[in-house]
């Protein structure tokens, strides 16, 4: 379970870092995706 989210949490950070922000707001969504990725996560280990 743990390092399930923690892959998740590594691969958004990856993609994060390669795709960049150059605004607040874009930063905004990269955070909101990695918020998903991780509910994401936390749903499949939940079943």
């Amino acid at each position: 379970m743990i390092k399930k989210i923690m892959a998740v949490l590594m691969v958004v950070g990856l993609f994060g870092g390669l795709a960049g922000c150059n605004t607040v707001a874009g930063a905004g969504k990269d955070v909101q995706r990695g918020g998903e990725a991780v509910e994401d996560a936390a749903r499949d280990v939940q079943y």
